[in-house]
């Protein structure tokens, strides 16, 4: 009976002209929408929290991977219930090393120690690379700029880097060589607390140099 209504006891139901759906509903209550059981039936998706961390031990869901020991020994392919047995009777973990392989690679090691060396192989990776840094200095820098230039090179080796001092000389400077020495002197006491003098003063040409590496 199209467009009719039937009473149930507890509910009524009618034939829905619109999307010929039927819809139930209680009975003195609003009407439900006939696609909110296919909605229901969506799949969620899925929140990965484990981010780039390897999947360890119980998280590993695939029936069989490919397994290597804690020796480097290729054991093959076998079950992950029997993997999993594998590594705790020799008291260690598995973890899955190659997710993208068929079947995916698992290894059974320490998984403490292997976090450990994971730190350890990208702090290497990060490690500064030290630079040679040039400071130039005249016989009549006066004490301001002088000193500006020594906190500089402080910055320089506190930051790993090697420091080349120089003193230039142009022409009747050359005659006073002894006012460039004493200048050196001053910055080697300066720099000396926080740095080691890898080259001591040393004449070269129009200009006397030393060179300063971090301690």
């Amino acid at each position: 009976m199209s467009g009719s209504v039937v009473s149930l006891s507890s509910c009524f139901f009618q034939n829905s002209t619109l999307t010929g759906d039927i819809c139930f509903f209680p009975q003195g209550g609003s009407l439900e929408n006939s696609n909110h059981g296919e909605r229901m039936n969506q799949k969620r998706p899925e929140n990965n929290s484990r981010g780039s961390q390897p999947r360890i031990n119980e998280m590993i869901r695939i029936p069989q991977v490919r397994v290597i020991s804690a020796e480097g020994e290729q054991l093959g392919i076998m079950s992950t219930f029997d993997a999993l047995n594998l590594a705790r009777n020799s008291g260690l973990d598995l973890v899955e090393v190659a997710s993208d392989a068929k079947p995916p690679v698992c290894r059974i090691i320490d998984y403490s120690k292997f976090k450990y060396q994971q730190k350890k192989k990208q702090a290497k990776q990060h490690v500064h690379q030290s630079k040679l840094k040039e400071l130039r200095l005249r016989p009549k820098t006066g004490d301001h700029d002088l000193q500006v230039k020594i906190n500089k090179a402080k910055e320089f080796l506190n930051n790993k880097d090697k420091v080349l001092i120089s003193v230039m000389f142009k022409g009747r400077e050359l005659a006073h060589i002894e006012e460039g020495e004493k200048m050196m002197a001053h910055v080697i006491t300066e720099l000396e607390t926080i740095g080691k003098l890898e080259s001591p003063p040393k004449q070269q040409g129009k200009r006397i140099a030393c060179t300063f590496i971090p301690k």
